[in-house]
């Protein structure tokens, strides 16, 4: 994959670059969720980089970005995804962020809007992480820095997904791929994204500044970001949509990619029309 330097970390991303024949396509970036990496809307970019340029990065410790030192703060890895927009020479572009790509993609629409032509909120919120979750996941991101990912997965796995999805037999082939990629990624980098994600400020009242087209979907069934906190994302972005996904949980990109990708694909073309 290639790479940039921000902030003294080396962060990972990959670049569909524009479709044949397109070379003034809007640019789609997507900001993926906690113990995942861009590869979780590779069904998206699939169905899309027909039509856009679609950039995906690696949260720092996580993916293909290698650990670094510190950073791991929700400002740092917004200040991480300008500088990538930067490195690319892209003016305004399409955000879809999910959990904590949409942490991130929050930041940017309240407080850099003219870097956005849309925002796209997936399994997200605008609030402080609360704080017997929080304990929780610095406990199990702990127990995972000294074991390794083997003796919490059960149990992260089922924050991750849906039960819906858990229990089809089709699903094995994403769940083994998910399980086999956070087994690669460096234990320290991994704890301290989690620890990122467990202390974050909120930043629901800085929402009202964000005047860019906005969708909000949640997975019917999401149980780390329930779709409560989804509606409250939503009341406070004026003209906001939510949309629920049925059959879908945290993961709703994997669990539901048809759906969600019709919904992004749909708001896209909307958002463009504005």
């Amino acid at each position: 994959m290639p790479t940039f330097t921000a902030g003294g970390a080396t962060i990972s991303y990959t670049d569909t670059g524009a479709p044949p024949g397109r070379a003034d396509a809007p640019v789609v970036v997507f900001g993926h969720g906690l113990l995942f990496s861009g590869w979780m809307f590779h069904p998206q970019i699939a169905a899309l980089r027909d039509e856009y340029r679609c950039v995906t990065l690696d949260w720092r410790g996580q993916g293909d970005t290698p650990p670094a030192p510190s950073g791991y703060d929700m400002d740092t890895l917004t200040a991480d995804a300008l500088a990538l927009l930067d490195h690319l020479g892209l003016g305004a572009v399409h955000f879809v962020g999910l959990s904590m790509g949409g942490f991130v993609g929050q930041r940017i629409a309240a407080r850099h809007g003219g870097r956005l032509l849309s925002l796209t909120l997936l399994d997200t919120s605008a609030d402080e992480e609360d704080p017997a979750h929080a304990r929780r996941y610095r406990l199990l991101a702990d127990v995972y820095r000294v074991t390794g990912a083997r003796p919490v997965l059960r149990q992260v796995r089922a924050l991750m997904f849906g039960p819906a999805f858990l229990a089809a037999p089709d699903s094995r082939p994403v769940l083994d791929e998910w399980a086999r990629r956070l087994r690669r990624c460096d234990r320290a980098g991994i704890r301290r994204a989690v620890l990122g994600v467990a202390d974050r400020p909120g930043v629901r009242e800085e929402l009202r500044r964000v005047r860019v087209p906005t969708l909000v979907l949640v997975g019917a069934d999401d149980r780390a970001t329930p779709p409560a906190q989804s509606e409250v994302v939503a009341a406070h972005i004026e003209g906001a949509r939510l949309v629920t996904v049925p059959g879908a949980g945290h993961s709703s990109t994997l669990e539901q990619p048809a759906a969600v990708t019709g919904l992004i694909r749909s708001f896209l073309a909307q958002a463009a029309g504005s």
